[in-house]
């Protein structure tokens, strides 16, 4: 209940239920006191949504008093009990917007990278300072671990890890040491008693003087980590403020604990994946074999694989099975499987190999579909037999020639009820490396179809002479002036897997 007279007393479960109902303007309406209307219209300041336009100054040691701020006190002439009220319930509207808007912004971050930044910025705001750090460390040890900080360089942030733990407020939160299960406020470090002396030195040399410490936890996961504002000077929040940051952060603990089981469960998939795919690729006389794969966020099923075969041959595949998440990998494993039977027992005719694939994926599964392309390999005599079911053309990197090899058109596999289509031989030049690929590194580029294919025949045309002799040198370069990423590795912002089997003929 609101400290106010009893015959203008709000219940703060009815006022919220009523903006959540009506608004926040209709319900300061109907919940304002009537009075007479010369009091109604006694001066007060206009109302602003939002704590501060900006991030405050460093300096929040004490409360703004009525007269720095404009507000009537209760002992002024013009000062009634609905001027009061009224005041009151400005300030309570405008922390309530800033809260929602604020936390508006943590949902919308799907990342947990992005998410820990968010609270790291939107908690300076709240609390009025200028750094931070956030140090995830989930209590049950799956991870992941990580340390975000704002304002803080990576040189930084070692120094800070240099201190010893106890002598942290994140530190006696993460190990449960008396004090670490609530806020911790440090006003003015300098001037404790016990400081340790690494932590003296660290904080003159990074320039902070105070601290404040809160813990990220829900209910259902536990301890997360825990989020750490530093100021230049003495100081700390006044009471409203760590109200509100202790608001925030208790939902956006539960936030970053959605994100962390997001992220385990990536990393399951990448892990499944990888485990599914060749650990080592074999050496062969005559060509040497480099790959390359980016999996996307929520695990996908392009493959590759690369076998030896009698008669000194080698199998060479890539292929991709339509969908994502565990079906889609456990489907591509068993795909995989299924093509290397296939390939020893009929490799030297790749259209047979995959005729047969085509038939188990129908009988097996008839809801999915893939696209593969399968070659035979002779090393010795630079020769490839290939045939391809919907899948994008090898490239050929050389020293007289970049070109994309000519294919005939053919439906994945799955889609007709009896797939056939040509083989196509090529002889590659000493020197000269074929590239295979899925159509994840197309499809991320964001451009058409031919744009994308003429943006992998200039990244193949412009690899360096000197890298030109290792594979997967030309496979790094390719990735990186393709895809927009740079190399790959913004994982979050696709869903395309991306495969690369690169064959470099001596």
């Amino acid at each position: 209940m609101l400290d106010i007279p009893s015959r203008v007393r709000v219940h703060v479960e009815t006022l919220l239920a009523a903006q959540i109902d009506i608004g926040v303007c209709d319900a300061i309406e109907q919940y304002a006191p009537v009075r007479e209307p010369d009091s109604m219209n006694a001066p007060h300041p206009p109302k602003v949504a939002g704590i501060d336009p900006t991030v405050p100054p460093p300096a929040h040691t004490v409360a703004s008093t009525p007269a720095a701020t404009g507000v009537p006190s209760a002992t002024s002439p013009c000062a009634g009990p609905g001027a009061l009220l009224q005041d009151r319930l400005a300030c309570w509207v405008s922390d309530l917007t800033t809260l929602h808007e604020l936390t508006e912004r943590l949902a919308r971050t799907d990342t947990l990278a992005e998410a820990l930044q968010e609270v790291l910025r939107a908690g300076a705001a709240l609390v009025g300072a200028r750094r931070g750090l956030v140090v995830l460390e989930p209590r049950d040890g799956l991870g992941p671990d990580t340390t975000v900080g704002l304002g803080l360089g990576r040189a930084d942030l070692g120094h800070i890890e240099t201190v010893p733990r106890s002598s942290l407020s994140y530190g006696r939160i993460l190990d449960g040491l008396p004090g670490g299960e609530r806020e911790i406020a440090q006003p003015d470090l300098f001037s404790e008693d016990g400081l340790d002396p690494r932590h003296r030195e660290v904080a003159a040399r990074l320039g902070y003087a105070a601290s404040y410490a809160l813990p990220l936890s829900t209910e259902a996961a536990g301890r997360l980590g825990a989020a750490v504002w530093l100021y230049d000077e003495p100081a700390e929040p006044v009471e409203r403020r760590r109200h509100l940051v202790g608001l925030y952060t208790r939902y956006a603990a539960e936030h970053v604990a959605r994100l962390v089981e997001v992220e385990r469960t990536r990393a399951c998939m990448a892990t499944i994946s990888e485990e599914l795919l060749p650990t080592r690729l074999p050496r062969i006389p005559g060509v040497q074999l480099a790959a390359r794969r980016r999996t996307g966020p929520r695990g996908g099923g392009d493959w590759y694989d690369a076998l030896p075969l009698p008669d000194a041959a080698l199998g060479l595949a890539v292929g991709s099975v339509t969908g994502s998440g565990p079906s889609a990998v456990a489907a591509m494993g068993r795909l995989r499987a299924s093509l290397r039977a296939y390939a020893v027992m009929e490799g030297e005719d790749p259209v047979a190999v995959l005729s047969d694939l085509e038939l188990l994926l129908r009988l097996t599964e008839p809801a999915r579909s893939a696209t593969a392309l399968f070659a035979y390999c002779e090393p010795e005599l630079r020769k490839l037999t290939l045939a391809g079911a919907g899948h994008s053309p090898p490239l050929v990197i050389g020293r007289r020639r970049t070109e994309f090899v000519e294919t005939s058109l053919s439906a994945p596999l799955g889609m007709l009820a009896c797939w056939e289509a040509p083989s196509v031989e090529l002889t590659a030049e000493p020197g000269e490396t074929v590239l295979l690929y899925t159509d994840g590194l197309l499809h991320r580029t964001g451009d058409p179809m031919d744009r994308a294919f003429a943006r992998l025949h200039a990244a193949a045309a412009s690899v360096p002479r000197p890298v030109r002799t290792d594979p997967g040198a030309i496979a790094d370069h390719v990735l990186r002036a393709v895809l927009p990423d740079g190399d790959g590795l913004d994982q979050g912002r696709s869903t395309q897997d991306v495969v690369l089997l690169a064959a470099r003929f001596e």
